[in-house]
């Protein structure tokens, strides 16, 4: 089931379509991105390939139980989507949720995996969510420190996820900084 888009000041996350082919390709096919991807998903080389996974995804994600599902990130200024995210149940048995996110390198910096991750967090809590997982290579500095400035805790590390090493951060409903800035947290959020 497709979730409705969430607004906050400076982002629109929203479901994926078709014609976010190409944008998508800028996130998805960079190098810098691709390679802190799980090995499930990997670089995406060219457009074709970008329309069959977001058909892909698409699909997928009126199967998945609220909240999980997969969005593009579109900056409200411009509307040009800067990057993705997700809440995803975590292999192998699906009973721990992922949130994560993927930036175009051109925006990193300016806190929109942060605002994103806040909305999201905060739509899983509201449904019952009890618990979110992060899951970063331990080389993915830039990860693990915007993860912690979400309030996540640093679980520890597991090759249970995918097989790799992994560094696990959580997030509870209580870790979730309500008083954020506006800017990082959807409107009206009390």
């Amino acid at each position: 089931m497709a979730a409705s888009p969430l607004a906050t000041d400076r982002l629109v996350i929203r479901p994926w379509r078709i014609e976010d082919a190409a944008a998508a390709l800028e996130i998805y096919g960079h190098a810098e991105v691709a390679r802190w991807l799980s090995p499930a998903m990997g670089r995406v080389h060219d457009l074709p390939a970008m329309r069959l996974l977001l058909q892909q995804w698409i699909a997928e994600d009126l199967r998945l139980a609220a909240p999980a599902g997969r969005w593009a990130v579109e900056r409200t200024a411009d509307r040009r989507v800067v990057g993705g995210a997700v809440l995803l149940p975590l292999p192998p048995g699906d009973e721990d949720v992922e949130i994560g996110w993927q930036l175009t390198p051109d925006v990193w910096g300016n806190g929109y995996g942060r605002e994103a991750t806040f909305a999201l967090a905060a739509r899983a809590f509201d449904q019952g969510i009890d618990e979110l997982f992060a899951v970063v290579r331990p080389e993915n500095t830039r990860a693990a420190a915007s993860v912690r400035e979400n309030g996540m805790h640093w679980v520890g590390e597991t090759t249970k996820y995918f097989g790799l090493d992994l560094q696990v951060f959580r997030l509870r409903a209580g870790d979730l900084d309500r008083a954020a800035p506006t800017a990082h947290r959807p409107p009206n959020y009390a």
